[in-house]
């Protein structure tokens, strides 16, 4: 791009399947520029919803006036990440008469995301598809690393595949109309990476960057997103299919996980904030198991009461059926032979994958979360 030139651009290492990420402003008004110097082709198949469509659909048609698009609108929410949705999308393209060397845009936050890219992995058995992400948990997170799916009743992404992108086009400008719960379960995916792995970097959170992240300072979500962006593409490339350290990304998201199907997808708890909740879960689980410190555990907590992020206290009416949660928890992809994997703290920015979880402990554990809310 000439005048829309990136502030910052990372590279997902995969060999063949590598691409770019594109991170800073303006970057939606650039996108016609970048498609017409990288990918030859005439049409472009647009997945977005209608939140996002109403916010930035006149946006996106300019950018993209030179080619010939097709506008699929979806509902916005998580229920649409359904099997009965799926199809309509794949109706739709069939009808316009795409083919695999068209593209397709996946335009809109995670659940677009995960829909669009899930589409364009199993139409005609493969489409290039790009991410243009408009959600900070989406732009930190759900749009990188090749990860696409749908939610059955099973569990939340249990049907999907492995399928990169040709790039993602990172626009900081997005996050401006973001509702605060929406930036806040953003944050959550943020703060992740610091639990998981990077000790210095909630240190920076704890000390008001997080604070300023929330306030949408500028600075504040470059330095989030090239950061969050930089460590998962470093685990993605070294584990693209989580076959081993690419599950440590999965830390708070089999509680988190758990929980959202308790809450059955309707938007009582949203994806960022069960992770929020399933993180803090994951500590003082740890720290009763004596895997990580009391402090650790408190330290996160007290983090997430600074900051106002979901905690366990403001969902105990997800908790009464402890069985329940620890069924759904069983159902999580990450399980093996039979056992319950969870991703557990040593400390701040040291976590590992358990392979053998004790389900008799994580019962005792989410019963005494319940009677200690009754």
């Amino acid at each position: 791009m000439s005048q829309n030139k990136p502030s910052e651009t990372l590279t997902v290492d995969l060999g063949e399947r590598s691409y770019d990420i594109l991170i800073g402003p303006d970057q939606l008004a650039g996108l016609g520029e970048y498609l017409r110097q990288s990918v030859p082709l005439q049409r472009v198949a647009v997945i977005s919803d209608e939140t996002v469509y109403g916010l930035y659909g006149a946006a996106i048609e300019a950018a993209l006036s030179d080619f010939t698009t097709h506008m699929i609108i979806r509902p916005a929410g998580e229920a649409q990440k359904s099997m009965g949705n799926l199809e309509e999308i794949l109706e739709s393209l069939f009808r316009a008469g795409f083919d695999r060397s068209d593209l397709l845009i996946a335009f809109g936050g995670g659940v677009i995301g995960d829909l669009g890219g899930f589409a364009a992995a199993i139409y005609k058995r493969g489409m290039p598809f790009i991410q243009v992400p408009t959600t900070l948990l989406s732009q930190v997170d759900s749009s990188v690393g090749g990860k696409t799916a749908i939610n059955n009743k099973f569990g939340k992404n249990l049907v999907g595949a492995f399928y990169q992108p040709q790039a993602v086009m990172t626009d900081t400008d997005l996050l401006s109309s973001l509702p605060l719960r929406e930036l806040k379960a953003g944050y959550a995916e943020v703060l992740k990476y610091g639990l998981l792995g990077d000790a210095a970097f909630f240190d920076e959170l704890d000390a008001g960057l997080g604070a300023e992240i929330l306030a949408l300072k500028p600075q504040a979500l470059s330095r989030a997103i090239y950061v969050s962006c930089k460590t998962k593409a470093k685990i993605v490339a070294q584990d693209e299919r989580e076959g081993g350290v690419r599950a440590l990304l999965n830390l708070g998201h089999t509680f988190g996980h758990a929980l959202e199907l308790e809450a059955g997808y309707d938007g009582d708890l949203i994806h960022g904030e069960a992770v929020s909740v399933g993180m803090e879960m994951a500590f003082h689980f740890a720290a009763a198991e004596g895997i990580c410190s009391q402090s650790e555990a408190d330290r996160v907590s007290a983090h997430l009461r600074a900051t106002h992020m979901p905690r366990i206290a403001d969902i105990t009416h997800l908790l009464k059926n402890p069985e329940g949660l620890l069924q759904h928890m069983g159902q999580d992809k990450k399980n093996e032979g039979g056992h319950l994997t969870l991703i557990l703290p040593r400390a701040i920015g040291e976590t590992y994958i358990e392979k053998r979880a004790d389900r008799a402990a994580v019962l005792g554990f989410l019963t005494q979360l319940w009677d200690n809310a009754a």
